[in-house]
């Protein structure tokens, strides 16, 4: 129900301090005064408003209130990658007796002090330390060619793109297969050059397919991770050791079933040719029921066999042979659209209506394939074992899932944060349950909703049975100068009607999000459900309950039915990942794809041109 409003309501309280405190006489400073400047320049606003007043026609009337503060969320940035610097190899004085290590290019080793390369400091450092070390041979270069190693990596960073990366990114300009035998010591150069920057390129892959490309926190203030550590030290000597350099790249990738579902669907889609079928369309306005009998039913049942999952085609196989055109609408093609809407997550009620007929049509390949890469990315940002209990929401499913033992144990319809109120991405460690909980109405919703009410109806919150704390003390809403709300609480308490419904699940974050029930109940039949404040709302809240506490639906009824307001703390803390995915697997390994309901997806896709404009030589 919630969203973070500490942007606003922080700077209003660092303010107020300011001018000495926050005062509790009626005539003393309020909230407005600060935003109109402090008292003095109320002075001269008030020694105006005679000459304003007998200029006022039409518009606000003279008295009227100005505009109330609004709480604003967080905001999308523009992307800034890692900076890059040059790489600067510092080679010890050479001595007598000082032999050049095993494979090492004769000679050469002194022009890396001149090769331009660049690349991010923790990258750079790697560099410099292992080639600024005389023990350490070159891997990529010998006898004044490039090694078989080095055309095996060439080839393999070729093939990011398999892996949801950008080739562009890890380019090496490769060195002719011979030189100028008048001037070796340019063929020299370029081969250390080559050297460093693959060698860059390799540790820049190794970070990249790890932690991802971009630092999501730097997209939005809606991302909220903590950004991966990688260990490089050691990847430059196992390379040079490695029989097979192309498969310890590989081996890098996330190794889970999601991401392998992702990787699968990706190599599929772009190895797919999208012409060699025709294009079937379903007509405009199309809405076919059960037991009804329509033309474009033919146009549906063709979209089918043509965008139905394997899993889908293999059940209903007897019914799509059998099927010949016919407009009815008979109940064995209903069975089969269900089953369809089950895979995509709408509701499996049989109706061909507008959701299920852009289910069916879809994304064009390019749409999936971006959203394969940017899922391909955000995977990586999350931990490489999701582990074998959790829960897992996926915003732009409108879906929860529990995970026991590896496998989804159930999943449910749920409500997630308005464009304006956005959910954030982040994960968690679920700790309690309340059972017949408060509702702690957040400073952005008595600020932008519920001020502007109180200013009319000062008496609103006490007709509606909200409690009202001022300086720690109930009092009756109609006693409040509401201006003052920096120093107001207000809570709803346990009830029929409370806005988190039975309980709540919590997982103490920074943007007050948790999961909870809600007696707002028809917005589970809707399709597209981004309609919260921004905290997730459940559609079957006492089975998750149960499912997070180890015991029975019973048993949690039992403890709604006390009345009581009650936190009790879980057996033992449960991962939470409140993720946004347009592009995830189902349990069946069947990659979904999602409308993008916030831009995240174009948001990242900026962050990716961003960074490989940087990575770009003379960017």
């Amino acid at each position: 129900m919630t969203r973070n409003s500490k942007f606003v309501v922080t700077a209003l309280l660092a303010a107020a301090t300011a001018l000495g405190g926050l005062p509790h006489e009626a005539g003393a400073t309020t909230l407005l005064d600060l935003l109109r400047g402090g008292p003095g320049k109320q002075t001269k606003r008030q020694a105006a408003s005679a000459a304003l007043e007998q200029q006022a026609q039409g518009g606000l009337e003279m008295g009227d209130p100005e505009p109330l503060p609004k709480v604003s969320g967080p905001r999308y940035y523009t992307y800034k990658p890692e900076a890059q610097r040059a790489i600067q190899v510092k080679l010890p004085v050479a001595s007598e007796g000082v032999e050049a290590p095993e494979g090492q290019v004769v000679g050469a080793r002194r022009f890396l002090t001149e090769a331009s390369v660049r690349a991010t400091d923790d990258v750079a450092k790697i560099v410099e330390g292992y080639y600024g070390n005389p023990n350490k041979p070159l891997i990529w270069v010998t006898d004044a060619a490039l090694t078989e190693r080095a055309h095996q990596m060439i080839d393999a960073l070729s093939h990011a793109a398999d892996a949801g990366l950008s080739p562009e990114d890890y380019a090496v300009v490769t060195p002719a297969d011979s030189g100028d035998p008048a001037d070796p010591e340019k063929r020299q150069r370029e081969l250390m050059a080559f050297e460093l920057a693959l060698s860059a390129k390799v540790l820049t892959y190794v970070n990249d397919t790890t932690r991802g490309r971009v630092d999501p926190n730097k997209i939005s203030g809606y991302h909220d991770f903590k950004r991966k550590g990688v260990n490089l030290a050691p990847v430059l000597d196992m390379l040079r050791l490695s029989p097979d350099v192309g498969a310890y790249l590989r081996n890098r990738d996330p190794r889970n079933a999601e991401y392998a579902a992702l990787r699968t669907e990706l190599l599929r889609l772009r190895a797919e040719d999208s012409k060699s079928a025709p294009v079937i369309k379903v007509a405009p306005g199309t809405l076919l029921k059960p037991g009804q009998s329509n033309p474009e039913l033919a146009n549906v049942i063709g979209l089918l066999k043509q965008v139905g999952s394997d899993t889908l085609k293999s059940q209903h196989a007897a019914v799509l042979a059998a099927y010949a055109g016919a407009p009815e609408y008979s109940p064995e093609l209903v069975a089969l659209v269900e089953a369809f809407q089950q895979e995509k997550g709408l509701k499996a009620d049989g109706v061909v209506g507008p959701a299920t007929v852009r289910a069916m049509t879809g994304h064009s390949n390019a749409d999936k394939i971006q959203k394969l890469i940017v899922a391909m990315e955000q995977i990586r940002w999350l931990p490489a074992d999701l582990g074998q209990r959790y829960v897992f929401i996926n915003q732009p499913a409108y879906t929860a899932y529990y995970i026991n033992d590896g496998r989804e144990q159930l999943n449910m319809r749920v409500v997630v944060g308005s464009r304006s109120n956005q959910t954030y991405f982040f994960q968690d460690q679920i700790e309690t349950v309340e059972f017949n909980p408060y509702w702690g109405v957040p400073k952005s919703i008595i600020i932008n909703e519920m001020l502007p009410k109180l200013r009319s109806d000062p008496s609103y919150l006490d007709r509606l049975g909200y409690e009202v704390s001022y300086g720690g003390r109930k009092v009756a809403s109609s006693q409040i100068d509401w201006y003052t709300t920096h120093s107001v609480d207000v809570r709803q308490p346990p009830g029929g009607d409370n806005a988190l419904g039975e309980l709540k699940i919590l997982f103490p974050n920074d943007h007050a999000i948790y999961m909870h029930d809600t007696p707002s109940k028809s917005f589970f039949k809707r399709d597209m459900r981004a309609l919260s404040h921004g905290c997730v709302r459940l559609a079957e809240p006492r089975v998750m309950a149960a499912a997070v506490m180890g015991t029975t639906v019973e048993e949690i009824g039992k403890q709604i039915a006390s009345g009581q307001n009650r936190a009790v703390q879980v057996p033992q803390k449960i991962p939470v990942y409140v993720s946004y995915f347009t592009a995830w697997p189902n349990k069946d390994g069947v990659v979904q794809f999602f409308d993008d309901v916030y831009g995240r997806d174009e948001a990242v896709g900026k962050a990716f041109a961003t960074t490989t404009d940087a990575r770009t030589p003379g960017a």
